[in-house]
């Protein structure tokens, strides 16, 4: 088993097919999305493939270590994950294959007037090694 990342963007992907955002869509369209991301994983908790999966509020803050004290927290200039990450989505499959098919079918979720998203979904693999490194 491989344990795959799914992201959904908020933008930074290609454009969706349907590519109205989310904040144009009425409420029973964003309920029946949400609907299909649950129903989605827990089809995949009955597989054992689901490992977890949340969506991701839009506000945020960039945080650093800078020596003893208070850490410095800011709100911007920079391009922050918050307006690219909308939410993830943990799998634990058997193969790559199988990890792009569950990413295609989840980005067929519902949007606008009820007609699949078709969103870029990007798969990421977990680093199952730590990278070896010579001096």
């Amino acid at each position: 088993m491989a344990k795959y990342l799914l992201l959904k963007h908020y933008r930074g992907a290609p454009s969706a097919v349907n590519d109205v955002p989310m904040d144009k869509w009425t409420p029973d369209e964003v309920t029946a999305h949400i609907q299909y991301m649950n129903d989605f994983a827990k089809r995949l908790e009955g597989t054992g493939e689901f490992v977890d999966g949340q969506a991701l509020a839009p506000e945020g803050t960039f945080v650093r270590y800078d020596g003893e004290g208070r850490p410095p927290v800011t709100d911007g200039p920079f391009a922050e994950t918050k307006d690219l990450i909308a939410g993830w989505m943990v799998i634990d499959v058997d193969s790559y294959e199988r990890a792009v098919e569950l990413a295609g079918e989840l980005s067929a979720a519902p949007g606008a007037n009820g007609e699949p998203i078709h969103e870029w979904l990007e798969l990421r693999p977990f680093l199952t090694a730590h990278p070896n490194t010579t001096e």
